[in-house]
């Protein structure tokens, strides 16, 4: 892999992108610290949902999709073009809630899917009381907050949930945008967090940045050794080191096993063409993308994102140096 040098005086090339909010603090950074690097590079990043990156990329109207979610072969089969799956960091996604008290509260991957679909609508149900022994539940009406957008981060919970409950799988299934059988929409990672934080008794799904910046409470949740474990770099790290990655990269890390690992964790991708027929922009977008391998971990852990493995960092340097650009 080549060092990076200070680039001579140049005219500015944009890359436009668009795509999933999971990693919009993490790409922001990467944009800002690589601009640093290369000034002549700009970064044009619309965090929109991992669907419309999906979308996009395949209408060729960005430069790079970005997405929580791997896209499906039938949708890879519409494009013009190979798309390839770059893995970039791993995190987690947390179930949080407004109670009165915010009392530390337990649940397990059955209760959650009961509450989106449905059966349990009280906060003092006996299955989450079994949950939280000593804990007082209120008699209050449960509000599930979800993605009303195509979302990254909605794949990531429902690939949970479908894991773990045979009726959500059958009812709701795994994928970016799902009908959901009743709750609250609201749209991105912060719509999420705001729709909770002004809804007594709500409940809903976000990316761990985005708990923790809005100060939010979330939940422990039981991993698959049976282990109940808070979302931290440690357990989304625990999670990552047991996962099978394919060779196309496009790969799921629930429920991973291990005591530590904690149980929602996913990985995001950019989405980028083998073939980049753009000289200036595919050579700038490749730059970018080596550089992201080698210098993007550390600033990940600073924002509690999972950094990939030096292994997996390897194989994704390969994948970069494949790429085409046009002369």
């Amino acid at each position: 892999m080549s060092a990076f040098l200070p680039p001579a005086a140049q005219a500015q090339v944009t890359l436009n992108g668009a795509g999933a909010t999971f990693p919009n603090p993490i790409y922001t950074k990467w944009f800002s610290e690589y601009q640093k690097v290369d000034p002549a590079a700009q970064f044009n990043y619309q965090a929109i949902g991992s669907g419309g990156g999906q979308k996009q990329i395949l209408a060729q109207t960005v430069d790079f999709g970005a997405s929580d979610g791997p896209m499906k072969d039938a949708d890879l089969a519409k494009a013009p073009g190979k798309i390839l799956h770059l893995p970039t960091v791993a995190g987690a996604v947390v179930v949080s809630y407004n109670l009165p008290g915010s009392a530390a509260l337990k649940f397990d991957g059955e209760t959650l899917a009961n509450i989106y679909l449905g059966t349990i609508a009280k906060w003092n149900d006996p299955a989450i009381a079994k949950l939280n022994p000593g804990v007082v539940l209120p008699d209050l009406a449960i509000v599930s907050v979800h993605r009303a957008d195509g979302s990254g981060t909605n794949y990531i919970f429902t690939d949970y949930l479908s894991t773990l409950s045979p009726a959500f799988k059958e009812k709701v299934g795994t994928n970016t945008s799902v009908e959901w059988p009743g709750g609250v929409g609201a749209k991105g990672n912060d719509g999420v967090a705001g729709q909770i934080k002004q809804t007594s008794g709500a409940i809903g799904y976000v990316e761990l940045i985005y708990a923790l910046q809005n100060k939010m409470s979330f939940a422990d949740l039981k991993n698959k050794d049976g282990a109940f474990v808070k979302a931290s770099l440690d357990s989304i790290m625990a999670a990552l080191a047991t996962a099978a990655i394919p060779d196309d990269f496009r790969f799921s890390m629930v429920n991973a096993p291990g005591k530590d690992a904690y149980p929602i964790c996913g990985a995001t991708w950019l989405l980028v063409y083998a073939d980049q027929k753009d000289a200036k922009k595919g050579a700038k977008l490749v730059d970018f993308l080596n550089w992201y391998v080698t210098k993007g971990g550390d600033s990940a852990k600073a924002l509690d994102y999972a950094p990939l493995p030096a292994s997996v960092r390897e194989r994704v340097a390969k994948r970069v140096a494949e790429i085409k650009v046009a002369k």
